[in-house]
């Protein structure tokens, strides 16, 4: 009976684990291609899981509550706080008078697409220093990865103790996972191909022996230098759309918007009007009013941000060699420059 009793019991935990493997997306730290779908995925997984998961690990007191997860759960409260400044000035419109409604209406609705401009450029502006920097020197700054963590089973009965956090290769850059950017001998790939590729780019020549130990002093300080120049520009075209956002052409945008996507021919007019408007809000912050500085301070914002993201690029992919020739002392025994 006995025996009977443990084999039945192991047929559950391989059936188990076989249904554990098969559910698993990797089994393994793996290199994902940096491209518009891995980032809206990895966007709609942290927001999840900021949202779900791991604030009910951290109320619970697990012990596999990490600091990942606490970076990530920080997008919350950036979200509510955005949804409330959005709410708080728009909510008491009711309370005022018709023409001081119509006129707080429009303050508030323009508060909210500041908002919402904000973020999205804060973002997407990013990518106006990394994409030219990776097209010079063959160096994605922004790589992501899937790193596979192993957990500690919350009780006696816990299978399910492996998760999924999503980092970036150069993350930290005292400790990069160099490890990923190896190619894959067994599936044919050269061992340092990627290495190669970004050696060639930067003019460091072709075939060489140890083209990784080469190339990674400078990868340093080309991911060190870009981070940097996406700090300063990325504020800068935040700010300006916020400009962009408290422009009167939107106000003729605002007559019209609806989020009934249902209702086809009133939502295709929503979105024409918020293109047409948008341009126009573009032009009106870029020519100013009024004299002196506030006419021009749309002009001077806009050219900040943009001489900041092109002189944070031209930084990052220049070098200054500190190549010197060596020479070896044979009665000393050793090599002075």
């Amino acid at each position: 009976m006995i025996l009977a009793v443990n084999n039945h019991n192991n047929k559950i935990n391989f059936s188990a684990e076989d249904k554990k493997k098969k559910s698993l997306e990797y089994n393994h730290d793996t290199l994902l291609n940096n491209n518009f779908a891995t980032r809206t995925k990895i966007g709609i997984d942290k927001l999840t899981n900021a949202l779900t998961v791991y604030p009910a690990k951290g109320l619970k007191g697990s012990k596999n509550a990490n600091f990942y997860e606490f970076l990530t759960m920080g997008t919350v409260p950036y979200i509510i706080g955005s949804i409330t400044m959005m709410s708080v000035f728009n909510s008491a419109n009711k309370h005022f008078a018709p023409f001081a409604k119509t006129k707080a209406s429009a303050l508030g609705q323009k508060m909210a697409l500041g908002v919402l401009f904000y973020g999205l450029l804060k973002s997407a502006s990013k990518s106006l220093v990394s994409k030219p920097v990776q097209m010079i020197t063959g160096i994605d700054t922004e790589r992501p990865y899937a790193k596979v963590i192993y957990e500690l089973p919350d009780d006696i009965n816990d299978t399910d103790i492996t998760s999924i956090e999503h980092h970036k290769v150069f993350e930290s850059v005292e400790f990069p996972r160099w490890d990923l950017l190896y190619g894959d001998e067994a599936k044919g790939q050269k061992r340092n191909y990627r290495y190669d590729k970004i050696a060639k780019k930067l003019g460091m020549g072709e075939n060489l022996n140890d083209s990784d130990q080469e190339v990674k002093p400078r990868i340093k300080e080309i991911v060190i230098k870009t981070n940097l120049a996406k700090n300063i520009s990325s504020y800068l075209w935040a700010a300006t759309g916020v400009g962009i956002a408290f422009q009167k052409p939107w106000e003729n945008f605002f007559n019209v918007m609806t989020f009934k996507f249902w209702k086809g021919k009133e939502f295709k007019k929503c979105l024409q009007s918020f293109g047409h408007n948008f341009v126009e809000s573009v032009k009106d912050f870029w020519k100013g009013e009024g004299k002196g500085f506030s006419k021009h301070a749309g002009k001077a914002l806009v050219g900040a941000a943009a001489l900041t993201t092109v002189l944070g690029v031209i930084n990052a992919v220049s070098h200054k060699s500190t190549n010197t020739k060596n020479t070896v002392n044979k009665n000393e025994g050793y090599v002075v420059s």
